[in-house]
């Protein structure tokens, strides 16, 4: 089940080197990189911060690479190169999304690899601090409707053109689950009930839009005023517009505070109301329940890929396992979801 290996971190002074040279192929003025540091353990893309030195002062920046700057491996068939992410993320804030704004995509000649490099952008992304942050206490209130708005603005979003971006409609992913839950050794009852109650209960077809993949607490950067930016786009495919109401609502985003269905921060009746306000297209409540499911088992899968990579030692990071132990957990809130109880009840969702 483990991939490859990711290629081994270039050493400091190497990487801001090539950075600088391909600062300065960009950027007329610049003269120097400093306070390189690394911002993410890396578990599926590199993440460095940095400042740019130019004649008209410091420019804050963001490089964003595959690990190693190797080419991105694909974990369920529909990870973008980081060359489209760029354009996605483009299409998306001529859309009006909040994202970072990205400078330059990497060409061959700059030696850094696979990765695009952005402005810095100040914020909160940590989930337990945007839920129980006192200063963020008002974005809370409204976090909820404003990211009704945003999804609704991401689902608007104009991608023709942008051969990466791949069609997932629902029936698709529930085939891939099935087919990534065959490739493991280890018994998984609880989303095997899952996967047959999805395909009973296959939604009906609606026109599909861009869906980000990975729209919830963790991808969001907040401030007090609200959403500055949604981030990772890796996992950016065509699809039901459902999916990422459903995604933002699973458990395992709440953090904690299970009580509060959107993101562990806001409800579910404040979501819907703003996105079919910003024109998104309606979307029932049962909907958004069975994109939920659908959330459960992908992530539980995802988990199970964790643990066997760790296992398998293709990738040690720590990150793997302290991840991929959580399996159960999911399959907990599985069991919980299809509780035949309606959603909103004492034993429902």
């Amino acid at each position: 089940m483990a991939g490859p290996s990711p290629a081994p971190p270039s050493p400091p002074e190497e990487l801001a080197s090539r950075l600088l040279d391909a600062l300065q192929r960009r950027i007329p003025g610049a003269h120097g990189v400093r306070n390189l540091a690394r911002l993410s353990g890396g578990a599926s893309q590199e993440t460095f911060a940095f400042e740019a030195e130019t004649d008209r002062g410091p420019l804050p920046l963001v490089l964003r690479r595959s690990p190693g700057g190797a080419p991105r491996q694909g974990g369920m068939g529909s990870t973008l190169s980081l060359e489209d992410e760029a354009r996605v993320v483009a299409r998306a804030a001529a859309a009006g999304v909040p994202v970072p704004s990205i400078l330059f995509v990497l060409e061959p000649a700059d030696g850094l690899g696979s990765g695009f490099v952005m402005r810095f952008l100040e914020g909160e992304s940590l989930p337990r601090r945007i839920l129980r942050d006192e200063a963020l206490a008002r974005l809370r209130q409204g976090l909820a409707a404003e990211c009704g708005r945003i999804l609704a603005r991401i689902h608007a979003t104009d991608v023709r053109g942008i051969a990466g971006l791949e069609s997932v409609p629902p029936e698709l992913a529930v085939e891939r689950c099935r087919k990534l839950l065959r490739a493991f050794d280890v018994p998984r009852p609880v989303v095997e009930l899952a996967l047959v109650w999805l395909e009973d209960h296959l939604p009906s077809p609606v026109p599909q839009t861009l869906v980000h993949g990975d729209f919830r607490n963790g991808n969001l950067l907040v401030g007090p005023e609200g959403v500055r930016a949604v981030l990772d786009w890796e996992l950016a495919h065509v699809g039901d517009p459902a999916e990422d109401l459903g995604w933002l609502c699973a458990n395992v985003w709440r953090f904690g505070e299970r009580d509060r269905r959107v993101g562990g921060f806001g409800d579910l009746p404040d979501l819907l109301a703003a996105y079919e306000e910003a024109g998104g297209r309606p979307i029932p409540p049962e909907r958004v329940h069975w994109f939920e499911v659908l959330a459960g088992v992908k992530w539980t899968l995802g988990c199970s890929t964790m643990a066997a990579a760790f296992a398998a030692g293709s990738d040690r990071n720590v990150e793997r396992a302290a991840v991929g132990r959580r399996a159960s957990e999911n399959e907990i809130d599985l069991l919980h979801l299809l509780d035949p109880a309606p959603p909103g009840t004492a034993g429902g969702p």
